[in-house]
């Protein structure tokens, strides 16, 4: 990790007036009520507020508004339909609502629960959440430190911080250094001076971070796009229809009748609940891959990801130590100097080295030996040393900081330089180093070797990231560990080794939300990061986004919550934090990056169905409100009534919720809502349909002399058949025949929709009855009509 300026312990102890004595117990209560408890605070919306909410935006106001409308004038049919409609789409968008608390309770489930703490000169064992600045606390193996603080006093602590930094190996501190709260300490013990709590510490931070992070979908904008632009199109066309009717003097109520039948006309009533269940239906699939969706709207975000934004440890490496290939000098084989570090290690103590070494070493060969004493590691010695005896007697061997262990051997000059020039060699490539003597019969330490350790890449990461670059996604490698390190694990897993020191990059700028263009474009460029604090990766984010990018980012620990939660897609990989699941939209069950490119694949088919429903329902929506108000308008007359709009709404919708299950191809490049595009395309096709209807209309009125209640009829007919057809218009960008054809599903619920439309205007039920003949005449003309909306189609796009 990279650290922050050393603090000067004397400085700290007369800033927070305290001494290696502790505090008193009143000085401690008064500065609890000052500073408030060691927690995190918790800012919570209420569930009657977040339901409520649902029912705000442009097309919950249409629904709304017809409702409204409708009980004005008492169509309590109408009524009950479209509040059944309002409350389903509010009911599912409640379900699916931000689930931003549970980020923050599994935050503050992984803090320390109880600390020892020196008051009044005793030690006593009280409630982390009543810990001050100023406290002396005890931290000892196996402990969670419960607050930010120095080191005081004690030989040394081995403390895991890769939920916080993200780094693959336990740091080594001693008197003077920082300790985090949230961090694990795996070896030693020390006293310490607490220096911040709550909030104020690293890890209340990076909740603040979680609190703060998030940004309205993609998915949530084009919704709200295309309700604001049908609302603009309906308040115009309404405003139309009054002054024409005022015009006429007509009477309030027909003119609330006619701006009902428009508004109802104008609403994509089942849109919301189409789009959530082709989304959920496509979470279900997700699941079945292995990943589990916990934002439905992170499918569609998942589609139009360019740029992924991988942590390193945990994630493309496996987070466990392998020994590398070892520099051989006195020791006959990579065997022996095994053998020899093993003795030198404790087979006691927790140390993840020590435990490796000595998995690693023959068995056989090491049970000839035995261990008479043995001095762990201490950061002063930097060493650990073992007095051993074997079949050829007692020797002593040792273990440690490869340039302490080299200046005591009795080597040759030209072996101690070959051994220093090997450990630089490792450091460039980002590899830890140890060195391991061993004492001869003449009682002089000789150097046996060099020992490497590294953190290897995943067995799946080079395939899976070569996969992802190919689906025209941009690798960024985000790392806590340092740059070598990033550097050396970047080559071998294929990505660019261009990686910035994050400390340096953000080192003059601490507002996150607020980069400076150049800042942006050096992130935006770079391949990767390193040395990487939990503010730094919520800045990569959020610049790659105000950059233009959808960002992708996975992650496993604490420090991870923000910037998964401010990324349009956060993966939380297998294993990962309770804190860092939360905040994720996407949790992977299975270890490994492989699953990411399944999801990617079936998140562009998802995405696909979306694009197609939208096209069409915003197409047939323009096509009926742009009818009914020119009918209006033009003939003063209304082709539809109020309770035949609504009928074709549940005709047209709920057998399109079929959609979801429909086939359809995976795109090769990231995609997104283009909605500019989109609603001109869905225009254009709109008021061709309008055209279409005209045509049959006038043709029924003028040639066939069709009466005008029959004419409804006909042209409900004609608005459920053409709807449905040009659906297989809108599927994809190929012509309607060609494949990806229909699903069995999807065909089978449309066909089922037709026959039932076709028997309700045959019988006359709801509706007056139209001849064989009539229909024959809408099927007819409505299929010869799809080649041209086919054509109008493709040169839209």
């Amino acid at each position: 990790m990279a650290e922050q300026d050393k603090p000067n312990l004397a400085d700290e102890f007369k800033r927070l007036e305290s001494s290696p004595e502790g505090l008193t117990g009143s000085t401690a209560s008064n500065r609890l009520k000052q500073y408030g408890p060691n927690a995190l605070e918790e800012k919570k919306t209420s569930k009657l507020v977040q339901l409520l909410l649902t029912f705000w935006g442009p097309i919950p106001w249409l629904i709304e508004i017809a409702a409204i409308l409708s009980a004005i004038i008492e169509h309590w049919a109408d009524f009950t339909i479209i509040l059944f409609m309002l409350v389903l789409n509010s009911g599912i968008e409640f379900v699916q609502s931000s689930k931003a608390a549970d980020a923050l309770a599994a935050l503050k489930s992984s803090m320390a629960l109880k600390a020892r703490v020196k008051r009044d000169g005793k030690w006593a064992d009280i409630p982390a959440t009543d810990i001050v600045p100023g406290d002396i606390i005890n931290l000892e193996n196996g402990d969670i430190i419960p607050a930010d603080c120095i080191l005081e006093s004690g030989p040394y602590l081995a403390v895991d911080q890769a939920a916080l930094t993200g780094e693959s190996l336990p740091v080594d501190k001693q008197v003077g250094d920082v300790a985090y709260s949230g961090s694990i300490i795996k070896q030693g013990t020390m006293q310490a001076l607490v220096t911040a709590t709550g909030g104020n510490t690293f890890f209340g931070n990076t909740a603040k971070l979680v609190q703060s992070a998030g940004n309205i979908s993609h998915f949530q904008k084009s919704v709200l796009g295309i309700g604001k632009f049908l609302i603009l199109g309906t308040a115009l066309l309404a405003a139309l229809i009054i002054v024409k009717q005022l015009y006429l003097q007509q009477s309030i109520l027909d003119i609330i009748e006619l701006v009902l039948v428009l508004v109802i006309a104008s609403i994509p009533v089942a849109m919301p609940a189409v789009l959530s269940v082709t989304m959920a239906l496509g979470a279900l699939t997700l699941s079945k891959k292995k990943a589990i969706v916990s934002h439905l709207q992170a499918i569609e975000e998942l589609a139009g990801v360019n740029v992924l934004c991988s942590d390193k440890t945990g994630t493309l490496t496996k987070n466990e130590l392998t020994l590398g290939e070892p520099v051989l000098f006195d020791a006959a084989s990579e065997k022996e100097l095994v053998v020899m570090a093993a003795l030198a290690s404790s087979t006691i103590e927790k140390d993840v080295i020590d435990h490796l070494i000595v998995s690693k070493a023959e068995r056989g060969i090491l049970e000839l030996y035995k261990q008479n004493t043995f001095t762990p590691f201490d950061p002063v010695s930097k060493r650990t040393e073992a007095g051993v005896s074997g079949p050829r007697g007692a020797f002593k061997v040792i273990k440690g900081a490869p340039q302490v262990v080299i200046d005591l051997c009795a080597n040759a000059p030209e072996e101690k330089a070959a051994a220093s020039k090997a450990v630089h060699e490792f450091a460039a490539k980002g590899l830890r180093a140890l060195g391991i003597a061993k004492t001869n019969e003449q009682h002089e330490l000789r150097l046996l070797g060099i020992l490497s350790l590294y953190d290897p890449p995943r067995d799946d990461s080079k395939a899976v990231i070569e996969e992802t670059q190919n689906a025209g996604i941009t690798v960024k490698m985000v790392t806590g560990d340092d740059v070598a390190i990033g550097r050396e694990i970047a080559g071998q897993l294929g990505l660019g080794t261009s990686l910035e020191s994050a400390s340096q990059v953000f080192s003059e700028n601490k507002d996150m939300d607020n980069l400076p263009a150049n800042i942006r474009e050096e992130i935006v460029n770079a391949d990767g990061f390193a040395r990487v604090f939990p503010e730094h990766k919520y800045g990569i984010v959020k610049a790659l986004q105000q950059s233009g990018d959808y960002v992708a980012m996975t992650g496993d620990g604490v420090n991870d919550a923000p910037a998964l939660k401010q990324a349009d897609v956060g993966i939380a990989v297998s294993g990962a934090t309770d804190a860092a699941r939360s905040a994720a939209d996407l949790i992977l069950t299975l270890p490994g990056l492989s699953v990411i490119t399944d999801a990617v694949i079936e998140a562009r088919k998802i995405f696909a169905r979306m694009i197609s429903y939208v096209d069409y329902r915003v197409a047939m929506t323009i096509n009926l409100m742009v009818f009914v108000s020119a009918s209006v308008l033009l003939l003063e007359e209304v082709p539809l009534t109020a309770i035949m709009i609504v009928m074709l709404a549940l005709l047209d919708d709920i057998p399109i919720i079929t959609i979801a299950y429909d086939n359809t191809e995976a795109a090769p490049a990231p995609m997104e809502w283009q909605l500019g595009n989109m609603l001109r395309t869905a225009t254009v096709l709109g008021l061709i349909s309008v055209v279409e209807n005209f045509i049959l209309m006038m043709a029924a009125r003028h040639w066939l002399d069709v009466p005008a209640a029959e004419l409804q009829s006909v042209m409900f007919l004609q608005l459920v058949v053409a709807g449905h057809l040009l659906l297989f218009v809108c599927r994809h960008d190929h012509w309607f025949w060609q494949a990806p054809r229909p699903s069995a599903k999807l065909l089978m619920a449309i066909i089922t929709t037709q026959l039932l439309a076709v028997v309700i205007c045959r019988s006359g039920f709801l509706v007056p009855a139209i001849s064989w003949e009539l229909i024959g005449i809408v099927w007819a003309q409505a299929i010869l009509w799809m080649f041209v909306l086919n054509v109008a189609r493709k040169l839209c796009r």
